[in-house]
């Protein structure tokens, strides 16, 4: 089990970049880049489309908003790891997933989180 010490201030560590860390995992963690892209561009739709949404929402139109492309809706955007791109057993404070979480705290590359004991 691994304790989580988020610092003095007790804010999530947001600050750490994990792209460098990808040549510390194992090949297998990664995801196919076409999801990884696939969600990019959700994203990127998803972003397009907000003000409009939000537009049509408010005027409670809801046969413009079935005009727009299914991928405008932000419930269509999956949460990734940030070093292998899975999208199950995601760790919303550290943005990446569980199997990622545990390579890289075991090898200490995650500042602030110890191993617990008991």
């Amino acid at each position: 089990m691994l304790s989580i010490w988020a610092g003095s201030a007790g804010t999530p560590m947001e600050t750490i970049c994990f792209r460098r860390f990808f040549r510390y995992l194992p090949r297998s963690f990664m995801a196919k880049t076409s999801w990884v892209n696939r969600n990019e561009r959700k994203r990127a739709t998803v972003k397009k489309y907000a003000a409009l949404r939000a537009e049509l929402k408010a005027k409670k139109d809801y046969a413009g908003l079935v005009q727009l492309p299914r991928d405008a809706s932000p419930t269509r955007v999956v949460n990734r790891c940030q070093v292998s791109g899975r999208r199950r057993a995601f760790i919303r404070r550290f943005k990446i997933s569980r199997l990622t979480f545990r390579e890289l705290a075991s090898s200490g590359l995650i500042p602030g989180v110890t191993k617990s004991s008991w």
